[in-house]
């Protein structure tokens, strides 16, 4: 049995009981915290902390003491929304934009998820494999402890299938804890332009089955937006994906309100993603359904359009989760430390907000709150240790600049 002990933390944050898997409305505002603390930690698993003044001396004697030297401990980011696997960087579509073209203009002229989709084909599947490991150490980092990598720029049962593959490797190589999400619904192949019905008979007759076969998702998503797949079409592959075994999580209002959010809410999708633009009528139906809202600033970001409206859907008495969209086209970043302090500066969260929105929602919202996202006694010690600093305000105020020294997971310190 290894037991080790965290010591000297300023302030320990995000602590929650067993029975709390996801906050809401006012409860966002808390930060539960004990300050001038300590964490103990057995066999990778959290298993007691509180002040220092109540840790007994005989219990110094562990095999592991590690001096937080006055930092602040947070649990580990949990980053719900990723497209990570792809092939090449899209930098020349940035500068498309720079020049006055909008998203919606690059992807029609063969940009965009398209071009990502012909890149993947092209390479092979362990140089994919690779470079994706090299994302996801990057992210870890960060601070980011759980992560959720989507499919979708295959767009062709070999290209989905090779993605998924991946991920799978992912899971068995990595520390983080990653959940599969298939997008295959991403967008329509140039080839199927002309005849949707049939690429979507591939998605749910020739790609389905091999997905449940090699258990090789947990999750299954739908771009459902205006040029990209209708609420008839998506209900549709969310229905085949559930009866495969596979939870809905759907992107939806990012440019237009088409009726997808309701698709999404009717077939009980865990979360409905981007949100970017909502009418009352989709606030409403959130209020109604067990739907997790999770936000994508730094896509806003880094795309000039508008933020989701996230006092709105707090004010309403919603939960929200934060999450980086890390993918080559709209959001070229893993840092959900950008993603917290973009929610806080352009979104208006409070800083506990927006913390609690991207550690115990985020993990709901890929269904890991159980063992993710707060510190709470028998979760996996995942967690990050700041350099000292005065306030939790600072880690987002602080916005260009890395506050976090050192990062756990699963018990071990990998930064």
């Amino acid at each position: 049995m290894k037991t080790t002990y965290i010591i000297n933390i300023k302030q320990l944050n995000g602590i929650l009981p067993e029975e709390k898997s996801f906050l809401k409305g006012s409860e966002l505002k808390k930060l539960a915290s004990i300050s001038n603390s300590y964490l103990e930690i057995v066999d990778g698993i959290i298993s007691d902390f509180g002040k220092m003044e109540d840790l007994q001396i005989q219990k110094l004697d562990s095999d592991s003491i590690i001096d937080a030297k006055n930092g602040m401990l947070f649990p580990s980011w949990c980053d719900s929304h990723t497209h990570l696997i792809f092939a090449q960087s899209r930098e020349s579509e940035f500068v498309d934009r720079i020049n006055g073209l909008t998203y919606e203009e690059i992807a029609l002229k063969g940009g965009g998820i398209l071009n990502s989709a012909k890149k993947l084909s092209e390479k092979d599947e362990d140089e994919l494999f690779q470079d994706a490991l090299v994302r996801i150490k990057e992210i870890e980092q960060l601070g980011t402890g759980a992560v959720e990598i989507k499919s979708g720029y295959g767009l062709s049962v070999e290209g989905e299938l090779k993605s998924l593959r991946i991920i799978k490797r992912l899971k068995e190589v990595s520390n983080l804890t990653i959940k599969a999400t298939f997008l295959g619904a991403h967008a329509i192949p140039w080839e199927y332009k002309e005849n949707r019905s049939e690429y979507i008979r591939l998605i749910i007759e020739e790609m389905l089955p091999v997905i449940k076969a090699e258990k090789l998702a947990d999750f299954i998503d739908v771009f459902c937006e205006t040029n990209y797949y209708t609420p008839e079409e998506t209900d549709s592959i969310l229905k085949a994906g559930i009866a495969m075994g596979l939870k809905p999580k759907i992107h939806v209002n990012q440019f237009t309100s088409i009726g997808g959010l309701q698709t999404g809410i009717n077939n009980k999708a865990l979360s409905v993603d981007h949100l970017e633009v909502m009418e009352p009528n989709d606030i409403e139906a959130l209020k109604n359904s067990t739907t997790i809202p999770t936000l994508l600033p730094s896509c806003s970001f880094f795309l000039s359009i508008p933020y989701a409206p996230a006092r709105e859907l707090i004010n309403s008495n919603l939960p929200i989760a934060l999450a980086t969209d890390y993918n080559p086209g709209s959001t070229p970043s893993g840092n959900m430390n950008f993603v917290v302090s973009l929610a806080c500066i352009k979104m208006r969260l409070t800083p506990e907000e927006a913390i609690n929105a991207a550690t115990i929602n985020g993990a709901h919202a890929m269904e890991v709150s159980s063992e993710l996202g707060s510190i709470t006694k028998g979760k996996k010690a995942n967690f990050f240790i700041t350099k000292p600093i005065e306030n939790v305000a600072i880690l987002p105020y602080y916005f260009g600049n890395n506050q976090i020294r050192q990062v756990f997971l699963n018990g071990k310190e990998v930064l």
